[in-house]
């Protein structure tokens, strides 16, 4: 009987690897051999975040992982910022040619175009904001309060013990693919609308307007894998398959 694709989980902007921790055990229940990474200057990877921590750095933590793992069938899953990090890091993968991924799961995620950076689909308040606030901050994002994503109570207080500032040096660095490349892949958008991140909403028209993607809703949050974590496990395992 042959196994199911590993799955490879990129977590956003201020979280890791823990952010994960509740959907670890019934993925890996249902025969997923599963990899939760934190990418550099994040999560315990905090010691290590420098101002020129950008995204190539955490394509590469992703890239390396796979390799260190020798991966050869999985499924690439990113929520929220971790959306630019799997479009990068599957375009190199695919590019040359041995460890490539099967699928792509973007959880309430960025989807990028050619081109684009993190902050090119944030409204000029927005990216006014964030620039200013990580110039006052040594170039890093403080995370903002978990309410935003929805939280509230013991879940809140978790991610607010747990999230550290982000490296903003990848803000508008932007990201370079081939588009049809991706587009040859089946791709899941997981729209997280119970409350809708409004820096989300660009994603979630460009899923619904380009062919070859499949959009689920889940009536939660930011945070899927932390507030409503066994309808994400049976949108992402039957996505992923066997």
């Amino acid at each position: 009987m042959t196994r199911p694709p590993a799955l490879v989980l990129v977590h956003g902007a201020w979280g890791g690897a823990w952010i994960w921790r509740r959907v670890l055990a019934p993925l890996r229940a249902a025969g997923h051999e599963v990899h939760a990474l934190t990418l550099t200057g994040d999560g315990d990877r905090a010691h290590l975040r420098r101002p020129e921590t950008g995204l190539e750095q955490h394509v590469d933590d992703v890239v390396a992982a796979i390799d260190a793992e020798e991966l050869d069938r999985f499924v690439l899953v990113g929520h929220s910022y971790g959306g630019m990090v799997i479009t990068a890091a599957a375009d190199r993968l695919l590019a040359r040619g041995r460890g490539v991924p099967s699928r792509l799961v973007y959880v309430d995620a960025m989807v990028p175009a050619p081109g684009e950076s993190w902050s090119s689909t944030h409204t000029p308040e927005v990216r006014a904001e964030r620039l200013a606030t990580a110039a006052a901050n040594d170039g890093a994002l403080p995370p903002p309060d978990p309410a935003v994503f929805g939280l509230a109570g013991a879940d809140r207080d978790w991610l607010l013990r747990r999230q550290v500032p982000h490296p903003f040096a990848m803000y508008e660095e932007p990201v370079q693919f081939d588009a049809g490349r991706l587009a040859a892949l089946p791709r899941l958008f997981i729209d997280c609308n119970a409350p809708a991140l409004a820096t989300i909403a660009a994603s979630r028209r460009r899923v619904r307007e380009q062919p070859g993607w499949e959009v689920v809703e889940i009536a939660t949050g930011h945070c899927p894998m932390v507030s409503a974590p066994e309808p994400f496990c049976e949108h992402l395992l039957r996505f992923a398959g066997g």
